[in-house]
This record gives C-alpha cells, sequence and structure tokens, in this order.
C-alpha cells in the first residue's frame, strides 16, 4: 500500500472530495463501505485489473448496455442469522435471498451472452454458479409476497381450512347479531369496531346491560359501549386457537427452511459480495463517465506522462456553469524528474501541480482519469506533499519550522520511487537565505532520484534547470495586454512572475511602482525581464499554434466529409445492385411459379382428353418459346443446306456446328473437352461434347 506524507495528504490533493462523488453513485452498503476503504495500489497486475474492470462496465454504459446488478439490498444481518444455529429467518428476509440467487442467474447469463466481450467483469464471477436448489427451498414455502403458502405443509394447509371456515362462520353469526340489535334500536352509529383484536358491536350504553357479552371499553364520552356478542365468543375463542396453531406450524417451516438454507451460507455471502464488488465497479464507471475518464497506458516504473489532462474537480465545476477547462499535458520521468513550476500568483501554479497528485491517487486506485488515452502512468510507493500553510500552534512551530520540518522528512526518506509536491519552496524566510536553502533542498531531492513539483517564485531555482541535472522548468502563461492569467503551463522555460504587471493590474499608483522597478536589482529585474519577454513570444507562438490547429481540424472535417459522401455514393450504388438483383429473383420466381400452374394444367389435361399430342405441344409452349423452337428449325434448314455432316473427332481448324442452336464456326483451339470456335470475328469457349464436325458442299 502507498505511504502517505503527511497521513492527510490525499485530502491535500482533494482525493476525499473524489471519494464523496463516489459515494454519491453507489447503491448498495457493500459499495459504500469499500469506498471508504479504498487503497492506492503499488502492484501493477492490481492496479491494471481494477483500471481495466472499471473500463469495461463504463464501455457497457456508454454502448446503453444494462448489467443486470440490480439487488441493492443489505443482507448482512440475515447472512449472520443465516450462520447462527437455531435462527429463523422471516418470509420476508427469504425472499431478498431469493433475490440475490435470481439476480446471480441473470449475471451469469449475460456473461454467456456476451461471450468473453468483459473478459475482466467476467473473471470475477469466474468460479460463482448459481444454485437452483437456494431458489426451490424458499420458493416451495414462500410465495412471490413473502408468505408462507397453504402447501408448505399438510398440517398448515389444513390449519387454514379450519381458520377460514371459522372465520366465515363467525362473520356470518356477527352480522346477524347486528340486524337484530339494529332492529331492536340498541346500537350507535357506528355500529361495530375492534378492540383488543376483537370484532365488537357498539352500542349504546342504557342498553349494555340488555346486550349480552364481553364488554371490551367505552367510548370518551361515555356514551358508547363495544361489547363482543355471547354468540360470537366460542368462535373466536376457536379462531384465536387455530392461529396460534398457524403461527406454530409457520414457525416450525420457517426454521426448517432456515436450517435447509443454512447449508448454502457460504454462497449465498458470496452472491452478496459478488454484487457489492459490481456496484463499487459501477460506481467507478459512472464517475469516469462523468468526467470523461480514461484508462492510461501502465509502466512498471516511476513515472507519470499526462496528455490533455484535467484537475477532475474543476472540470465538473466548469462543466456545470459551461466553462472552458484548460489542459495539461507534461512528463515526468528518469530524464525529466523535477519540475519547477513559476508564474504569477492565483496563475494556476498550485492547481497544475495538484492535478498531476490527484490522478496519480485515482489511478493507483483503480479509477479512470481525465485524460487522453495515450498518457502513460508507472507506480509510486511513496508520496508527499507540503502544500498550504503547516503551522502548528501545538507545536509551537512557525511556518517557516513547520515547512522545514517536512522537508527534512523529504530527504530522509524520499528514492527513486517517491512522488512530491512542494508548493512555495522557501516561503516564510529572508528571501536571500531562503532561497539558498530551497536551492539546497531541490538539489538533494534530485540526487536521491525522486519525481516532483515544486512551485515557487525564486529565481535561483528557475534557473537550476541548466546546472542540475534532470530538473526542468515549467511555466503558468500571462497575458500582459489584457492583464490576466491564461491558466496554461508550458514546459521548457521558466517564467515570470509578473510583479509589476499585477501591482498595475491592482490598481497601485504608477509612482510607487516606478519606484519599485528602481529599487530593484539591476541583474534581478533584468532577468524577471528576459523571462517575461521569452514568455510573450511563447503566448504568441501558442496563438499561431492555435491558427495551425484550427486550419488543420477543418482539413479533417473537408476529408471526413469527403469520405463520408463517398461511401454514401457506394452504399446508394449497393442498394441500387441489391434492388436489380432483387428484381430479377423476384421475376425469376414469378415464372417458375407460373410454369408450375401451367404444367399442372398440362398433366390434369393429359389424363382427361384423348388426343395426346396437343398436350404435347402445349408442353412444349411452356418448357420452350415457340419462337425459339421455330427460329432453331429455321437455322438447322439453312444449316443443312449449306454444310453436310461429316463426323468424326475434330481437329483444329475443321468446321463445326453446334447440336442445338445450329451455328457453324472454325475450331481454333483444343484442350480436352474445352474448346474455342471462331463465329464470324469472335471466338467463344464451349464444350466441345456439343458440336460435330461438318464441311461446305460443293456449289451446284
Amino acid at each position: 500500500m502507498m505511504q502517505l506524507y503527511p497521513a492527510h495528504a490525499d485530502e491535500a490533493l482533494e482525493f476525499n472530495k473524489i471519494s464523496e462523488l463516489l459515494l454519491l453513485k453507489c447503491r448498495t452498503d457493500a459499495a459504500r463501505e469499500r469506498v471508504a476503504n479504498i487503497r492506492f495500489h503499488t502492484t501493477l497486475s492490481h492496479m491494471e485489473r481494477e483500471l481495466q474492470q472499471t473500463n469495461e462496465f463504463k464501455n457497457i454504459i456508454i454502448g446503453n448496455d444494462h448489467f443486470p446488478n440490480d439487488f441493492t439490498r443489505n443482507l448482512s444481518k440475515e447472512l449472520k442469522l443465516l450462520s447462527i444455529p437455531g435462527g429463523v429467518l422471516t418470509g420476508e428476509q427469504m425472499l431478498e435471498f431469493n433475490k440475490l440467487a435470481l439476480n446471480i442467474k441473470d449475471i451469469l447469463q449475460w456473461f454467456k451472452k456476451h461471450n468473453e466481450l468483459f473478459p475482466k467483469l467476467n473473471e470475477l464471477a469466474g468460479k460463482t454458479e448459481y444454485e437452483k436448489r437456494i431458489t426451490e427451498i424458499i420458493t416451495t414455502v414462500i410465495d412471490e409476497t413473502g408468505i408462507v403458502r397453504d402447501t408448505a405443509s399438510k398440517e398448515l394447509m389444513s390449519i387454514r381450512s379450519e381458520l377460514g371456515k371459522a372465520r366465515y362462520e363467525s362473520r356470518r353469526t356477527f352480522e346477524a347479531v347486528l340486524r337484530k340489535l339494529n332492529k331492536a334500536g340498541y346500537l350507535a352509529d357506528i355500529s361495530e369496531s375492534f378492540m383488543n383484536g376483537r370484532r365488537t358491536a357498539a352500542v349504546l350504553a342504557e342498553y349494555k346491560r340488555i346486550v349480552k357479552g364481553i364488554l371490551h371499553g367505552e367510548s370518551d364520552t361515555q356514551k358508547t359501549v363495544f361489547i363482543e356478542p355471547e354468540e360470537t365468543i366460542e368462535l373466536n375463542i376457536e379462531i384465536f386457537s387455530l392461529e396460534r396453531a398457524e403461527g406454530r406450524e409457520i414457525h416450525r417451516i420457517l426454521v426448517q427452511a432456515t436450517k435447509d438454507l443454512s447449508a448454502y451460507a457460504s454462497v449465498l455471502e458470496a452472491y452478496y459480495n459478488l454484487c457489492g464488488v459490481y456496484d463499487y465497479i459501477r460506481a467507478k464507471a459512472l464517475l469516469a463517465a462523468d468526467m470523461n475518464g480514461n484508462m492510461p497506458r501502465l509502466s512498471p516504473h516511476p513515472m507519470v506522462q499526462l496528455i490533455k489532462a484535467y484537475h477532475p474537480l474543476l472540470l465538473l465545476r466548469n462543466k456545470q456553469s459551461q466553462k472552458p477547462t484548460i489542459p495539461l499535458t507534461l512528463t515526468l520521468d528518469r530524464q525529466n524528474r523535477i519540475l519547477i513550476i513559476s508564474g504569477p500568483n492565483a496563475g494556476g501554479k498550485t492547481v497544475s501541480m495538484k492535478t498531476v497528485g490527484l490522478l496519480q491517487l485515482m489511478c493507483q486506485a483503480g479509477l479512470l482519469i481525465p485524460a487522453d488515452e495515450s498518457s502513460e502512468v508507472g507506480i509510486f510507493r511513496q508520496l508527499m506533499v507540503q502544500i498550504g500553510d503547516t503551522q502548528s500552534i501545538e507545536h509551537e512551530l512557525s511556518t517557516y519550522s513547520a515547512h522545514l520540518q517536512d522537508m527534512k522528512h523529504f530527504m530522509d526518506f524520499a528514492n527513486g520511487k517517491t512522488l512530491f509536491f512542494i508548493d512555495e519552496l522557501g516561503s516564510g524566510s529572508d528571501p536571500n537565505l531562503g532561497g539558498a536553502f530551497a536551492e539546497a533542498i531541490v538539489e538533494d531531492l534530485a540526487a536521491k532520484n525522486a519525481l516532483g513539483i515544486i512551485t515557487t517564485h525564486y529565481l535561483n531555482l528557475k534557473i537550476m534547470a541548466g546546472k542540475v541535472r534532470g530538473i526542468f522548468n515549467g511555466a503558468m502563461a500571462f497575458d500582459e495586454q489584457q492583464l490576466e492569467p491564461l491558466y496554461k503551463l508550458s514546459i521548457g522555460k521558466p517564467g515570470s512572475s509578473y510583479t509589476f504587471a499585477i501591482a498595475q493590474r491592482s490598481g497601485l499608483p504608477a509612482k510607487v511602482i516606478d519606484r519599485a522597478r528602481q529599487l530593484t536589482q539591476r541583474e534581478h529585474f533584468k532577468l524577471d525581464k528576459m523571462l517575461h519577454q521569452t514568455e510573450q513570444q511563447s503566448v504568441r507562438l501558442t496563438d499561431k499554434e492555435k491558427e495551425l490547429d484550427k486550419l488543420i481540424r477543418e482539413n479533417d472535417k473537408l476529408k471526413k466529409n469527403y469520405e463520408e459522401l463517398t461511401d454514401r455514393e457506394k452504399l446508394k450504388q449497393q442498394h441500387a445492385t441489391l434492388q436489380l438483383q432483387n428484381k430479377i429473383k423476384k421475376e425469376e420466381l414469378d415464372y417458375l411459379r407460373d410454369t408450375e400452374r401451367k404444367f399442372k394444367q398440362i398433366i390434369q389435361d393429359w389424363k382427361k382428353t384423348e388426343n395426346k399430342q396437343d398436350v404435347i405441344n402445349a408442353a412444349e409452349n411452356v418448357l420452350f418459346k415457340k419462337k425459339q423452337i421455330q427460329n432453331n428449325a429455321a437455322a438447322a434448314r439453312k444449316a443443312d443446306k449449306a454444310y453436310e455432316i461429316t463426323g468424326g473427332k475434330p481437329k483444329i481448324s475443321d468446321l463445326v456446328r453446334n447440336k442445338e442452336n445450329h451455328q457453324v464456326g472454325t475450331l481454333i483451339e483444343l484442350k480436352d473437352k474445352k474448346a474455342t470456335v471462331k463465329i464470324g470475328n469472335l471466338p467463344f469457349k464451349v464444350n466441345i461434347d456439343e458440336w460435330i464436325v461438318v464441311r461446305k458442299k460443293a456449289d451446284k
């Protein structure tokens, strides 16, 4: 598990707010418990597995598919009761276990239907099997409303039958008594009521000694008394006795059913845990969908390469207010280990730093991050944070003293697998001394091969990139014309603090600003001015890059439109071809149906008529087009006049005649039974068996 310093380092990076958002997505107590105990993995395989599971569930959500993990009831108490000898589950509790088992059945069938499309999610349920015996035990004794069935036992069926008869007789007798009392004028306006579980007649108080029965009570005004008529007393006693017998039999049935279910206690617990795991993964996937989260590439080495990454909380807040969010792109690896971020106050230095730390924590917790899929994230075993005021009243430490104590811990324990974040290194002390200590601390951390980000205004830290290997600069862009920060991090150069520009924006008198310029050390002011000029050139270059990107996007859009147009034209041609093919097939089908109908008629005519030749002629007209027959006959007569049949084995240059249509041509090629015959000036590939050798008749 990742070591955090201080213990609330994750809160300093606002991971607790991500957890709160995740809790809102959970539907089960089991999933909420997992969020409360979330851990940051330091094993690549565990981290990769959780990220892939979340990514697969996100794909299910985006694809508008429904994963059937619909069981959300907390069954932890019921599971404990199931494991206690002699424990008894109610019908409603058993019904919940049945719903749990059926939900697992639905999940297993869903995976079977989707055929290995989601391997990491399927892996969770790999050894799980649906035990239909659980459903059989429950549904045999409990109906769909949680009531014990009449058929659960012969004894219960008999008791309920007798109970039904007794209740009917009691109701019939009571209604007869009511009619009698009403006729006598003894009843109050409400006529009847239930007292102490018994059905009673509401009798006017002055007649209470006339109506025989058991007095169960009287109204607040004492004008009405409630009497159980003596005619129904015996029947009610019998009903009460039968109800107690029913209760005892129901209890016996539930005890036995609970005992039968207890054999599957471990199976039901596994079902319950599996549903909780899937709900937890679902919550992570829903959160990823909200913040456009993706799964980055993973590395076994300590490194961070974020491409077009966003601070998730800032992104969600800006989405609600429809504001744009500036993405972040940077790399921390063996070559570029420590990033020094400089720039104006309120320009986004701390947000950029927190973005890197928060996204790293999210990845190692198995959460997808709002960054491009081409981003790459490694594994860190330690995360150290020094952000904000760490003044300790309890230990009488000043802000700077507490800051130095944190730095001592950093230098004592940092190594090549440490990721650290320091906000405003060296602040809170004399600028010259604080800058010197800050430079020494950075050198020590660089020597320990730790990776991290430091924000600062110290010029000596900004120029360390050229002196100490592994240290590089980053600057927060600032628009000097509008006098406002651009919240964009540029890598490779230090940034100006824009002290005088911000002072001008704040409305300080011009003479005060000019005097400050005079008092500033010449070299310091010259360097800050150079940084200022460099950064403004970078801003202008960025604007040109944006314009170029816009042109490229427009070109890509035109290219995409052209490809779509081409695809539509191809689709149109394919559609036309299919229509033509369907038309031809329809014509062929109509022709065959017509031929079938005609042949049925010919068969009937053959049986009825004596002139068989007429039927034969009709059959010929169906099988062959009459005109074609006539043409073939004419061609045969013409060929007989000009050529005579010699027969024999055909050879190259022989004249040959088709046996069916009687066309005559010259044999120019022969290979086995395949041949080429030249008719006029056109060669034709033919089967030689369909041709016969002829020769031209001599002229008379």
